[in-house]
């Protein structure tokens, strides 16, 4: 489980203030699936599955958007070699609310439509200390953040990830 990265473009800065993919993201994501492609390669044969772990969005990062992790996937060589890490501290602070039903169904129609709920292979399980759409990558325990517990069940309680490991990331 990794974070794809970032663009260290000029305009980095900014890129991540747009709803659309800058020229830069692109760039960026390029570099990415040319890196994977290159680890495909050396490591042919192996049966280890990479999962992309969606960010928050801090400076230019790039995956904070279910397209920017969909637009890596289709551009790597052996997508089947790559699944995709949901983080909930990173999905919030990136904008993604889920904490009633109705928005934890628009989440995953988005999700869905970019990647496919089947992509999903591991979900790292943490509160937020930050607000909605932040973009501030700041764990928190469960219940003691913005999301809160209600966010939590929907994904618990979704049938879809019953076999998808959910890791917690805090301190004891």
């Amino acid at each position: 489980v990794f974070h794809p990265g970032a663009h260290c473009e000029p305009e980095c800065r900014m890129a991540n203030s747009e709803d659309r993919m800058t020229e830069a993201q692109f760039h960026g994501i390029e570099r990415i699936a040319k890196g994977l492609d290159e680890v495909h390669k050396c490591c042919a044969g192996f049966k280890t599955k990479l999962l992309l772990e969606c960010t928050a969005g801090q400076g230019s990062a790039i995956g904070w958007q279910f397209e920017q992790l969909a637009e890596i996937l289709k551009r790597v060589r052996d997508a089947t070699r790559l699944g995709v890490c949901l983080d909930t501290c990173h999905l919030f602070a990136a904008g993604y609310d889920f904490r009633t039903p109705e928005t934890y169904a628009e989440m995953i129609g988005k999700l869905e439509s970019a990647i496919g709920v089947a992509q999903i292979r591991c979900i790292h399980t943490n509160d937020s200390k930050r607000e909605l759409g932040s973009r501030v990558d700041r764990h928190e325990h469960i219940g003691k953040g913005h999301i809160g517990k209600s966010g939590f069940a929907n994904f618990l309680n979704d049938p879809r990830f019953r076999e998808v490991p959910f890791i917690l990331e805090t301190p004891k």
